[in-house]
């Protein structure tokens, strides 16, 4: 077990309550089933709380609600739906939607456990949002935060209220999520340090058909690679010789991407 691992493993065993933190662009993606089935080994309580929902239209979070109230599964579905969350709650820490909801299912659970005065460990991803989940509940900056994936280098002991603790985590990747492009996506890793960011782009233009097209107004066209150096090109982002900076370029669009400037 890696040392973050260790720490996070800790965490779970100091709290009465899990917050394990999703992104709302990517829900099953930024689940750790891992880290899920130890709390539940635990018997401890898991919240699944979907942060960045401003990131999202409406109608997909309308319908992952239902789903989560329903506690049901739809084969014909596409995999975001099929997902079965626990205790679910839906936020956006950056602009402090939901954090009330959050903090009564939080007393809520306890009461109904009897748990006096909980202790909520927040566990999640690199860079979905831990850090400003708990800064959003307090109502102040108390944990540290960064857009830069994997700022939360250790743990984190908060007091959020008179009866309620918070112990944030750095984000924990499972083993089955290694490969750059996958954890790019996913915020987990950061644009500016991959190997082959292009690659990754493609994916993300194969993934959102006409999506990076429209935000950069290009058009789209069957070579994803030309699509990256028309917006090159559109961005002035060129190397010597005047041609268009493929890396540059595939850098910036996935900065844009995991900051939410590119809403799917």
């Amino acid at each position: 077990m890696s040392k973050f691992g260790w720490v996070v493993h800790k965490v779970i065993e100091q709290s009465d309550i899990v917050l394990e933190i999703l992104d709302a662009r990517f829900i099953e993606e930024t689940r750790n089933k891992n880290i899920e089935e130890k709390v539940r080994l635990k018997n401890k309580i898991l919240i699944h709380v979907i942060n960045k929902c401003d990131y999202v239209d409406k109608k997909v979070l309308d319908e992952v609600k239902k789903l989560s109230v329903e506690g049901g599964r739809d084969q014909n579905k596409p995999k975001v739906f099929q997902i079965g969350l626990t205790n679910c709650v839906f936020i956006s820490a950056k602009k402090h939607l939901g954090t009330t909801l959050l903090k009564q299912k939080i007393k809520i659970l306890a009461k109904k456990h009897k748990i006096k005065n909980p202790t909520v460990g927040v566990i999640g991803y690199p860079n979905v949002g831990k850090s400003s989940v708990i800064n959003a509940l307090k109502g102040r900056y108390s944990a540290k935060t960064s857009s830069e994936a994997g700022y939360t280098k250790g743990q984190q002991n908060l007091k959020i209220s008179e009866n309620l603790f918070m112990i944030d985590t750095p984000g924990v990747i499972s083993r089955e999520k290694i490969k750059e492009q996958e954890l790019v996506l996913v915020g987990a890793k950061n644009p500016y340090t991959i190997k082959d960011p292009d690659l990754a782009v493609i994916k993300l233009i194969r993934t959102h058909p006409g999506l990076i097209e429209k935000t950069y107004n290009v058009k789209i066209k069957l070579d994803k690679e030309e699509t990256i150096e028309d917006i090159a090109l559109k961005l002035n982002l060129k190397k010597k010789g005047n041609l268009p900076d493929i890396d540059r370029t595939s850098r910036k669009i996935l900065h844009d991407w995991a900051n939410g400037k590119i809403i799917p």
